[in-house]
């Protein structure tokens, strides 16, 4: 049984949410978002309140869309209304980021500078030289970017220099002994 399924999902004032057709929408201050729903679920709206159950029997495939549904319904609400935002560091003597135009010019010690070209509805900042803030309505679109950044230059286990995420935790490795 889904613990997190059987929660409803609070939608908050001025959030408009529609269900038609096995599509999910929802309007807020920051946009609209919509996700195709799995046939395996039965999505309802109550007022303020989107209900997720699974249909009919006991199978497998019901009960493991259940609490896919529901989170994936809970982010597209919390998105249109707070966004999701994702925090990125670069550590390394001379590596630095820096936003310019629709680009993000990273010097990260190759011989050349990587230029990311930012994706339409994300937004970008470099409050500091050695931090990159990802933000937008998509949950799924600003984890992706922010993998595809720390993509160009994972964090290596001994001097723990590249891009790595605020949140990570970085495992050390000793050096080399005499």
């Amino acid at each position: 049984m889904s613990r997190i399924g059987k929660y409803p999902v609070e939608v908050p004032a001025g959030v408009k949410v529609s269900l038609a057709d096995g599509v999910f929408t929802a309007k807020g201050s920051r946009g609209e978002l919509s996700v195709s729903l799995s046939r395996h679920v039965e999505v309802k709206i109550d007022g303020n309140h989107v209900a997720v159950a699974p249909l009919g029997r006991r199978s497998r495939d019901n009960w493991t869309m259940w609490g896919t549904t529901r989170a994936v319904i809970a982010n597209v609400v919390k998105g249109v209304s707070e966004g999701f935002t994702k925090g990125l560091e670069i550590q390394g003597t001379g590596f630095r980021a820096a936003v310019q135009g629709s680009n993000l010019v990273m010097n990260l010690g190759f011989s050349h500078d990587v230029v990311y070209p930012i994706p339409e509805g994300i937004k970008i900042t470099t409050p500091r030289p050695t931090a990159i803030v990802v933000e937008g309505n998509d949950k799924q679109r600003v984890g992706q970017v922010a993998l595809d950044i720390r993509s160009f230059r994972k964090p290596e286990p001994y001097k723990g220099k590249g891009v790595r995420y605020e949140t990570e935790v970085l495992r050390r490795k000793e050096g080399k002994k005499k």
